[in-house]
């Protein structure tokens, strides 16, 4: 690896002239020691003087032009116009389908619901057959038990009418019961908000605490963009923290410190925290002394602690556990008052993977009552999320236990999907570390690897030529040689002068092999084609 090092100041000086690194990570929102480019709006004032459209470019909300999310960027553009030619012109490419690594969607690639979760759906969906005799042979009988408790919590049984703003009551009940066993500490139903996924959760409490470009998140980096995007759109500035990849990217207390410190010297009011555990795109998994040194960071600096718990299923090493940071913060003897805390759960990762239902809450604490108001009066202009997705969050945190008639099959095919993808990353991890010039942590939870490749100085200045990122030239050249669609780490935020890619472990194992053999024939030949 040392002959890549050699090359990192050329690198360096490349990127200070162009400046690729960051205007394509993180533009979507003020970052504090790498300003925006003013060309956009410059631009975007002079179509607007020459168009006479009531909407162009140049009269739209800046905030959404600012606004990125790469995980469906223009990597995942050119890829679904590779699969319409694909399907127009066998044979019109070197490859005979498209193998999407981009986006943490397991059902899309072949993973199956779990029958417990689907059987309750369906039964409360149509609560007319629970009356059949046919029934009874159909769906297990713990399924329908469940169900009729359902439908039971719902006024008038009706599953297509709106709910509470926060959700349904008796669903939140059992949220919150399955929150107290899996902690062992209470948990107050009238914290949940049940959303639509987590997203809309992380949305509202944008909206809560962003009042201007003067308010500034704790964002990790690398990040998951759905961050960078919500405080883009609601005009705060990103302040990120650099996670140590060489340290399985470790969350230092020093680095939080420091990058807190340069943005207050800025005049930035850092509200809120953001840890990701365990990590996207980064698949570690945090200790517990890790956790507990955040939550007294948080403590001390009077900052909310957002925590996004969505990969707390996703876990693949012995030797790691996940615990919520309200078990750690009230195993630390504090309560409410002590601090100010929210959890983000979603029905579409763990392994049940139920992306398309759009299930997810949020359980708020630290709140005085008048913000808590003020909480539901945002969840409340949408009404409420959907009954699925609601029931849904309530079966992922109540599931089949030991004497229910479903608990045999549900265990066996949640232990199968879990074992699958623990396999696929290993296998995956392999594959990338026998890369040359190529190097990937372990994936010790969620569901992604993201690699750090050393690119030569004639990639870098070949994707200068393009005008694009270098990790960006990297991964296009490999959806077109190979049809592998995976993300640019421009697009999660790096350090600079470094370059990665995420990949999700979520395609089937029996397709595995096949993305190992062709990602190696064409990293070779591209390592060649531009050897220094």
């Amino acid at each position: 690896m040392r002959k890549y090092a050699r090359v990192s100041a050329t690198i360096a000086d490349l990127l200070r002239k162009r400046s690729l690194q960051f205007p394509r990570l993180l533009s979507s929102s003020p970052i504090l020691d790498h300003p925006s480019s003013s060309s956009s709006s410059s631009s975007s004032s002079s179509m607007s003087s020459s168009s006479t459209h009531p909407v162009s470019l140049g009269t739209i909300n800046e905030k959404v032009l600012k606004c990125e999310y790469a995980v469906r960027g223009e990597i995942v553009t050119l890829a679904q116009r590779l699969q319409e030619e694909l399907l127009a012109k066998p044979g019109s490419h070197p490859f005979d389908e498209i193998l999407y690594c981009n986006i943490g969607n397991p059902q899309s690639l072949g993973q199956q619901p779990i029958t417990f979760f689907r059987e309750v759906l369906a039964l409360c969906d149509h609560p007319a057959i629970l009356d059949r005799s046919e029934t009874q042979g159909l769906f297990s009988t713990d399924a329908i038990k469940r169900a009729w408790e359902i439908l039971d919590q719902i006024p008038g049984r009706a599953t297509g009418a709106y709910s509470h703003s926060q959700g349904i009551k008796g669903l939140r009940d059992t949220i919150a019961a399955g929150i107290e066993a899996r902690d062992g500490y209470p948990a107050d139903p009238n914290d949940i908000f049940l959303t639509d996924g987590a997203s809309p959760a992380v949305h509202i409490m944008m909206q809560l605490l962003i009042r201007s470009e003067g308010d500034g998140i704790l964002c990790p980096i690398p990040q998951y963009p759905l961050y960078s995007a919500s405080i883009a759109l609601n005009g705060g500035t990103l302040v990120p923290y650099y996670l140590d990849e060489s340290a399985g990217w470790g969350l230092e207390i020093s680095e939080l410190k420091k990058q807190l410190e340069a943005a207050k010297s800025k005049g930035i009011n850092v509200r809120a925290l953001v840890v990701i555990n365990p990590g996207n795109p980064t698949g570690q998994v945090l200790a517990e002394d890790n956790q507990r040194q955040i939550v007294e960071f948080c403590k001390q600096e009077g900052l909310v602690l957002l925590a996004d718990e969505v990969y707390q299923e996703n876990i693949y090493v012995p030797d790691k556990k996940f615990h919520s940071f309200k078990k750690i913060s009230r195993s630390m003897g504090y309560g409410n008052e002590d601090i100010t805390l929210i959890s983000f759960q979603s029905v579409s990762k763990g392994y049940y993977g139920e992306c398309g239902k759009r299930g997810g809450y949020m359980e708020v604490t630290g709140f005085s009552p008048e913000i808590r108001e003020q909480i539901y009066k945002v969840a409340s202009v949408n009404l409420c999320s959907n009954i699925s997705g609601q029931i849904l969050a309530s079966l992922v945190m109540s599931p089949p236990k030991v004497g229910d008639e479903s608990f045999d099959s549900y265990s066996a095919e949640k232990d199968g999907i879990l074992s699958s993808l623990a396999r696929r990353a290993k296998a995956l991890e392999d594959a990338l570390n026998n890369l040359e010039g190529v190097e990937c942590n372990k994936t010790e939870g969620a569901m992604y690897l993201f690699p750090r490749i050393y690119l030569p100085v004639k990639a870098v200045k070949a994707a200068e030529a393009a005008n694009t990122s270098p990790d960006t030239f990297y991964c296009r050249r490999l959806l077109n040689a190979t049809g592998i669609v995976v993300v640019p780490g421009s697009g999660f935020g790096q350090v600079p002068g470094t370059w990665h890619f995420r990949c999700t472990i979520l395609p089937q194992e029996d397709k595995i092999p096949d993305i190992v053999s062709r990602l190696t024939e064409f990293h070779k030949q591209f390592m060649e084609e531009f050897r220094d």
